[in-house]
């Protein structure tokens, strides 16, 4: 079993007092230069990591921040869930996950209002319309994939499944998780540890183990501008719907800085939000996906299945199979974003798996916009290097 890249960059240069620190291969300054310029240009540091690995070879291994090193593991959000999609789509690359049928066909219980009739691609394009319950869940819940499932399951769903698609912001984890139990027996952290995490030396966690508490880092409250205040403003809330998909519909409402920072999520590891890791974790996971996954299967998480525009949030053409597209980058790459404002992804095109992580909250919250700046010159270096 190789390491999917996870050697150490060999002929690296280190920085120069710049708040940037690491190192990158021959050829990948450019990279760093961005993140510099970046980071020269904020008020506050991000606290952020940047890995790339390129051929399956790591070639950039950047961070920043006072407080943060390489190997400061943190709460990466909904970067969790391309963990949960990878182990189901190696599921269906194997044949045991059939992505046209019925999700009822693997969970009986997965019925009514129309459900029995939804598919497994259905299911991870964001088309089951169980994005929540009235009244929100508890922390318990959130915390608890098995009982999140069970509840939402029995849950009236918030659109005629398949009519459209939403973002299942809590949900979709606890959803997939279910199914590859039904499928296999086990958890999806269960089936991750074994085919990814172990073998391939992953730094990043389905379920942080408490003797690993004291390289974990609080996730940082967003210090957004008066500018960008305001222009937040003008925008008016959260729709109804969104306000129930990411819990909001609760009293007191959920912060989700605190939600990231409890310890019973970091334990429990929700696969839709609970998931804690470096950059190098992460992006090792991404080059540990174009060894294992054959071009079809790769094909398949990134062909777009849900064209037009989310119920839920204000984005368009948004997912594959359960994996954000990722339109800076081509068509044929597949990943996920985090909540503070991470991004990872996997091109098979150009061969590159990146992940940035950050735990300084970005605004306005979701994929940061600098991921796009970043993305863009790896993908031209890496048409550069060849």
């Amino acid at each position: 079993m190789t390491e999917a890249g996870n050697e150490d960059v060999q002929g690296g240069v280190r920085g120069a007092g710049d708040g940037v620190h690491g190192q990158v291969a021959p050829g990948w300054e450019p990279v760093r230069d961005e993140l510099a310029a970046f980071v020269a240009g904020e008020r506050h540091s991000p606290e952020a990591q940047l890995v790339l690995h390129h051929k399956g070879l790591r070639v950039v291994d950047l961070w920043t921040g006072e407080d943060t090193g390489p190997d400061t593991l943190g709460t990466v959000y909904s970067i969790t869930k391309g963990a949960a999609h990878l182990v189901v789509a190696l599921l269906v690359q194997e044949g045991r996950i059939d992505l046209d049928r019925p999700v009822s066909a693997y969970w009986p219980e997965f019925a009514g209002h129309g459900l029995e009739r939804l598919t497994v691609r259905e299911l991870l394009a964001h088309r089951s319309g169980l994005i929540g319950v009235e009244g929100g869940f508890t922390y318990e819940e959130l915390t608890d994939d098995a009982a999140l499932a069970a509840r939402v399951v029995r849950a009236e769903p918030y659109w005629e499944p398949g009519t459209k698609y939403g973002y299942h912001a809590m949900t979709i984890g606890a959803l997939t998780g279910e199914l590859v139990r039904r499928v296999t027996g086990r958890t999806v952290a269960e089936e991750y540890d074994e085919r990814l995490r172990i073998p391939y030396g992953l730094d990043f966690f389905i379920g942080l183990p408490e003797e690993l508490e004291e390289r974990w880092a609080p996730i940082l409250p967003m210090l957004p501008t008066n500018e960008q205040l305001a222009a937040r403003a003008a925008l008016g809330g959260p729709g109804e719907l969104q306000l129930v998909a990411f819990n909001w519909n609760t009293e007191p409402r959920l912060d989700l800085v605190d939600f990231a920072n409890d310890r019973r999520v970091r334990a429990g590891g929700p696969a839709s939000s609970g998931g804690v890791g470096t950059a190098r974790g992460i992006a090792g996971m991404y080059a540990a996906a174009l060894e294992l996954l054959e071009p079809e299967t790769a094909a398949e998480c990134a062909r777009l299945t849900t064209p037009g525009a989310d119920a839920v949030v204000p984005q368009q053409d948004a997912f594959g199979l359960g994996f954000e597209r990722q339109p800076a980058v081509g068509d044929r790459a597949f990943g996920h974003s985090g909540a503070a404002g991470a991004n990872a992804f996997a091109d098979p095109a150009t061969g590159l798996a990146y992940a940035y992580t950050r735990r300084r909250f970005a605004f306005p919250g979701g994929a940061a916009p600098e991921n796009d700046r970043f993305a863009r010159v790896a993908v031209e270096v890496a048409g550069r290097l060849g």
